[in-house]
């Protein structure tokens, strides 16, 4: 009988995690795509504890709010310590920023480390695609 290694405890883990507030301010334009680069990510493995390490972008078309990069950058430093998987990390990311800004649309895409000899790239988008 194989043993389960994963549990749901490990799969939920991080997903509800008090984070720091991402700010925002009022955008003075129309139409415009703003792209961010975060390229020394970093969150932790819920079950193993070790370091995940990724290049996070994030692109979207404002709607009336801009996100506040400061804030951003706190709150992307409160993955850190934060035991989650990294296809969770992305998708959270894309659901708090759009809470946050209303955007018209947005993109995370996390581009993550080899590890184990895969590299994984996680892209969740705002609208959900049909």
């Amino acid at each position: 009988m194989l043993k389960k290694l994963y549990t749901d405890e490990h799969a939920g883990a991080g997903i509800k995690q008090r984070l720091p507030k991402i700010e925002t301010w009022k955008s003075q334009f129309a139409n415009y795509e703003i792209t961010i680069e975060v390229p020394e990510f970093t969150s932790v493995c819920p079950r193993t504890g070790l370091p995940d390490f990724g290049h996070l972008t994030v692109c979207y078309l404002p709607n009336k709010l801009c996100v506040e990069l400061k804030s951003f950058k706190y709150y992307i430093l409160g993955y850190r310590n934060l035991g989650i998987f990294y296809e969770n990390a992305a998708n959270r990311i894309l659901k708090d920023l759009v809470k946050a800004c209303q955007p018209k649309w947005m993109m995370v895409r996390g581009e993550f480390n080899v590890r184990g000899g895969m590299k994984t790239t996680v892209e969740a988008r705002y609208p959900k695609k049909r």
